[in-house]
């Protein structure tokens, strides 16, 4: 805790329900949003209820200390952060509250994720409209902060459009209700005595004095969110005070439950995608598309998605995408998928020559929808691959006048030395970009400031707005002076100073701006002193770990991969996002003060299970697992390391020593005493069985090489890693088989080799450096002849063809390693043509391995299941939750399994008896057999016993 707010917190923690937090980690956590700006707060509060709320305010009131709420930490404009007490209603103020489908409405706290409100609401056949690309961790309090809207806003409106009424609390304690007011309510208000009868009078005078410039400057067109909403206070708008507040960014009130207008969406929808030369072309087709009353109008530039290695669904759905350079995403909606897909072909009749693919399978449009919806992530680095960043990427224009504006933005862009790559909302004139402005430097900032500037003038030309959802925020408010008369900016304030006369929430905001190169985050981050382990292609370490913006992917709790330990803890410490925040921090220097050493951040990678989820969902590609390794290699450098570390690190050596005697090892790990002796020694949970090791016999057949003789494919060289070699070793005899009957030579090294991933997990990358040597040269005459490598534990096969070449950038044998490295399913369903397995016709659960699903896919095993007859029963990608070293270790257990009972371990329960289990990763059948009665077996053994 830092001293100068030592008596707020102590005074917060005698008053507040929730958890009030003034260390170093959760300053360090909340310092920064998925804008261009860092504040690092003076404390965090996580309200529990109303009452935190109000107490919250009390106590920042009384030693004037600003407030500044947030909920899921996506802004894009910097409105979520601020330099006194952050309110996180994420945590604990996210109920639905009631569901009236007659009235169809909802009313709901405001830290609820519009994502978890979708699915409260999908069993009423209901939505509430707004749908942003974060609709997935985005909550409703920062929807109606922002004024989001989402890709349906086209069809179905803004947030503001789509608030009934909402419950807020004012700094100074006031409470009250607002909603459309007549005026006959609005009367009855005004007579009554008090602060509510003060604030309704106010606003009503600020309207009515002022008729001419709230109805010419504002609510022009229908992406105007710039500034506050005050044409909501007009007579003719119903003098609505919530529409009013919606989009004030939380400088106004805060907000304490809303009652959200609900929608009956169309039965059936169809996607229609339109490809056009460039987003200029794009653009100029939207006004005739607009007569089609279509549900979305998105424009998606071919740049966004050139960097991307797509598998499975996102790569078959791009690859039915229409030529050019720029498509228009549009939704078409009706009862029926006929008339759905006819209203999509009108608009395509309506525009001659222009290639087009009417999208009807669910799986093919989701995968399009989820490559718009990380657009965000996506454009964070520009076409030359150099790093691009938000700010202004939220113009927008009236729709008729989007292909002039996007011309003119080019242009200005070139003038500049700049580039980016427009999408967004053309159905509504928004556009998104990232632009790789230099802001990295002081003189860079200055420039983009001038660039911000020139942009506003260019879009208030086009009768335009720099803000088309995002709010203001620290990005844009300072610009708001280029954009509206004094008057109107006169009028901003005044509104603010209604609601909020002490200035106390979210300072600098609107009114009054901060300048918007103030704060920016990326200005002369140090790198380490000390030079890393692993090679960062094109970046520095500081590069890598600025690669997250904070768009906050990682925080969606289901149906994704990405981040298993903060689906299952719900902090943000344990996401992707909050590991990337704290290394940066440590970089800095400033709050986290111990670098290398730092304990706060070894707290936040502690429960990072080194899935590599994040490498394939992240949008901008952070690498966690990497970033974990390389931390705690510095981390532990010329100290002792846990326990754990020696003996799942040295795994390799300790199962090579025990496998002299396996028998004797056995016996002694079936009885309790030793056991638990042996467990506590190697710092594993006394709750995980420990392995049994194959006997000698058993793997006597590994030792066995083959005839020289020849073979119609050649030779295959077989992977003998660890985990197979002694604890598996049917599944390579099994392998082999399967191998031969297809028509190869089965091979072995002539030494030992080891991929060296137990010292890569556990940061002691000089031993895997070492190893990786080693393998190398036992490998040299393989890899000279171009001989395939099958794996068959997915890990040691990622790290093969993956991790050795960054831990050896410079050894070019460990690209032809990489070149060469296949995993069984590769092998015989891509490089094996004209060979069919044996079939096996049955359902099964297959778990993907976490390492080979991030950073190769499953597509060959998919192909191959289906050639062997396997029906798959899908379920929601994701880690097994054991995940090497991590389950094993002491204080991991509890979150190892609730990983595994996120989506493995009850599919594996509801399977029939004749359904089988498939697994090729070590971790993922060893926690399939903890936590259920069933036997998870690999892809070999299964064909194999077909043979």
């Amino acid at each position: 805790m830092h001293t100068q707010f030592d008596h707020v917190a102590r005074e917060l923690s005698g008053v507040v329900e929730g958890e009030v937090l003034f260390d170093a980690t959760s300053r360090a956590l909340y310092s920064a949003d998925a804008s261009n700006y860092r504040k690092v707060p003076a404390g965090v509060v996580l309200p529990r209820n109303d009452s935190d709320i109000a107490a919250v305010l009390s106590v920042c009131g009384d030693h004037d200390v600003p407030v500044t709420m947030r909920g899921g930490g996506t802004s894009i404009a910097g409105n979520s952060i601020g330099p006194g007490v952050v309110l996180d209603t994420s945590r604990y103020m996210n109920a639905v509250l009631d569901i009236d489908r007659r009235a169809r409405t909802t009313t709901v706290q405001p830290g609820v994720v519009a994502g978890h409100l979708a699915d409260a609401l999908a069993p009423h056949g209901l939505i509430f409209a707004p749908d942003p690309s974060t609709v997935r961790r985005a909550t409703i309090g920062g929807m109606i902060g922002n004024n989001a809207c989402g890709s349906h806003s086209v069809a179905w409106g803004k947030t503001s459009e789509n608030v009934r009424e909402l419950d807020v609390l004012l700094a100074d304690g006031t409470r009250l209700t607002v909603g459309p007011t007549t005026p006959q309510e609005l009367s009855a208000v005004c007579a009554r005595p008090g602060r509510v009868a003060e604030i309704h009078r106010e606003l009503g005078r600020l309207a009515d004095d002022n008729l001419a410039p709230l109805r010419t400057e504002l609510g022009r067109f229908g992406r105007q969110v710039s500034g506050y909403g005050l044409h909501e206070l007009l007579p003719e708008h119903g003098r609505n005070l919530a529409r009013a507040l919606v989009g004030s960014e939380g400088t106004c009130a805060v907000v304490l439950s809303a009652t959200l207008q609900l929608i009956e969406p169309p039965a059936q929808r169809v996607l229609l995608v339109v490809g056009f030369p460039d987003d200029v072309a794009a653009a100029a087709a939207v006004p005739q598309i607009l007569t089609h009353a279509p549900l979305t109008v998105e424009g998606m530039g071919r740049a966004l998605i050139a960097g991307l290695h797509p598998h499975g669904d996102t790569a078959a759905a791009i690859g039915r995408l229409p030529d050019g350079a720029a498509w228009l995403f549009i939704e078409t909606g009706g009862g029926s998928v006929a008339e759905a897909v006819d209203r999509a072909r009108r608009i395509a009749a309506d525009l001659p020559g222009a290639p087009c693919e009417v999208f009807t399978d669910p799986r093919a449009r989701r995968a399009l929808w989820t490559l718009r919806a990380d657009g965000s992530g996506l454009a964070t680095r520009g076409p030359g691959g150099v790093p691009a960043y938000p700010g202004w990427e939220d113009s927008a224009v009236p729709p008729d006048r989007l292909a002039g504006y996007l011309a003119g933005l080019r242009e200005l862009l070139g003038q500049y030395g700049f580039d980016g790559v427009p999408y967004g909302h053309f159905g509504e004139g928004c556009v998104h970009i990232r632009i790789d402005a230099p802001l990295t430097s002081q003189p860079g900032t200055s420039r983009y400031r001038a660039f911000l500037e020139d942009a506003t003038d260019l879009v208030v030309a086009y009768g335009g707005c720099p803000s088309g959802e995002h709010g203001d925020g620290r990005a844009r408010s300072a610009l708001l002076g280029r954009v509206y008369s004094p008057r109107m900016i006169e009028l901003f304030g005044r509104f603010k100073a209604i609601w909020d006369p002490a200035n106390m929430l979210n300072p600098g905001i609107m009114v009054d701006p901060v300048p918007v190169e103030a704060d920016v985050r990326w200005l002369d981050l140090p790198d380490p002193t000390a030079p890393t382990e692993f090679d960062y292609p094109g970046e520095t370490f500081a590069g890598a770990v600025s690669r997250c913006v904070g768009v906050g992917k990682c925080r969606v709790e289901h149906g994704t991969a990405m981040c298993p330990s903060y689906q299952v803890t719900r902090d943000e410490l344990h996401s992707t996002r909050g590991r990337a925040r704290m290394l940066f921090e440590m970089l800095r220097g400033e709050v986290i003060e111990d670098g290398w050493r730092s304990t706060e951040v070894l707290g936040a990678l502690d429960l990072c299970l080194s899935c590599k989820a994040c490498k394939s969902d992240c949008p901008v590609d952070v690498d966690m697992a990497t970033y974990k390794s390389e931390f705690l290699a510095h981390h532990y450098r010329g100290r002792l390391r846990p326990r754990s570390h020696y003996a799942l690190g040295w795994l390799p050596l300790w199962l090579r020593v025990a496998g002299v005697a396996p028998g004797m090892v056995n016996a002694l790990a079936a009885r309790e005493l030793p056991a638990r002796i042996a467990k506590r020694a190697a710092g594993v949970d006394a709750r995980r069985d420990l392995p049994v090791l194959a006997s000698r016999a058993g793997r006597a057949p590994l030792r066995t090489r083959e005839s020289s003789g020849p073979t119609p494919r050649g030779d295959v060289l077989l992977w003998p890693d660890t985990f197979t070699t002694y604890l598996d070793p049917d599944i390579a005899v099994d392998a082999a088989a399967v191998l031969r009957a297809a028509g190869y030579r089965v091979l072995r090294p002539r030494g030992r080799v080891c991929c060296g991933l137990t010292a890569i997990t556990t940061g002691q990358l000089g031993l895997a450096k070492r190893v990786a040597r080693h393998s190398l040269r036992v490998l040299a005459p393989h890899l000279a002849a171009g001989t395939p490598i099958v794996g068959l534990e997915p890990s040691c096969t990622e790290a093969l063809r993956h991790d050795l070449s960054r831990l050896l950038p410079g050894d070019d044998r460990t690209r032809c390693l990489a070149d060469t490295t296949f995993t069984f399913a590769e092998l015989l369903a891509d490089h094996t043509p004209g060979w069919e397995p044996p079939r096996v016709d049955a359902a099964a659960v297959v778990q993907t391995h976490c390492h080979q699903l991030s950073e190769s896919g499953d597509d060959a095993d998919r192909r191959l299941e289906r050639l062997a007859g396997i029906d798959r029963v899908e379920i929601a990608p994701g880690c097994c939750g054991l995940a090497g070293n991590f389950g094993f270790e002491q204080g991991h257990y509890e979150v190892s399994i609730a990983v595994g009972e996120q989506n493995l371990l009850p599919a594996v329960r509801a399977l029939p008896d004749d359904a089988l289990v498939i697994a090729d990763g070590f971790s993922c059948r060893t926690q399939v057999a903890g936590g259920t009665d069933r036997r998870a077996r690999h892809l070999a053994q299964v064909l194999a016993e077909r043979l």
